[in-house]
This record gives structure tokens, sequence and C-alpha cells, in this order.
């Protein structure tokens, strides 16, 4: 598995976070709840099939439900990537 620098995987999420959420980038901090951005369940499943593509990876129901955080996301996604 290649390497990737974990700002990298940080910066991709904050786009789609932008694109799916329609909200400003300085808006997205680390420590962000999904819900302090606005993202309701179906933001989320957007966002969910979006990251699965963007990184070439299968985010598990299960999984996706512990994410709360923007730190929880980076850290999933960076340990995963394979894009």
């Amino acid at each position: 598995m290649a390497n990737f620098d974990k700002d990298d995987t940080y910066n991709k999420i904050v786009e789609i976070m932008v694109e799916k959420l329609g909200i400003e980038k300085d808006r997205i901090q680390s420590a962000a709840t999904f819900e302090a951005l606005g993202a309701d369940s179906l933001d989320m499943v957007e966002v969910i099939m979006k990251l699965e593509e963007q990184f070439g990876l299968e985010i598990k129901d299960e999984d996706a439900e512990n994410m709360k955080t923007m730190d929880d996301v980076v850290l999933y996604i960076h340990e995963r990537r394979t894009r």
C-alpha cells in the first residue's frame, strides 16, 4: 500500500465536505461534528459515498456511524486509503 500524506487526506475530505454540504471551508475544523456543520443523515450518506469513490475504499455502515467528527473521518480514511 502506498504512503499518503495525512494533510492531503484532510484537504481532500474538506473539499468533499464543502461540495456536499455547501458550506464555507473555514467552518470546517478538525474537532467539528457533522451536526455542527449542518449535515443530516442524507448528507452523510452522500459524503460517505463520495469518500469511498475518492479514496478507493468501502466504509462499513457501523464504521460510518462511529464517525462523529472530522478527526474521526480523517483518521479512518487515512489508515485505509488506496488512492
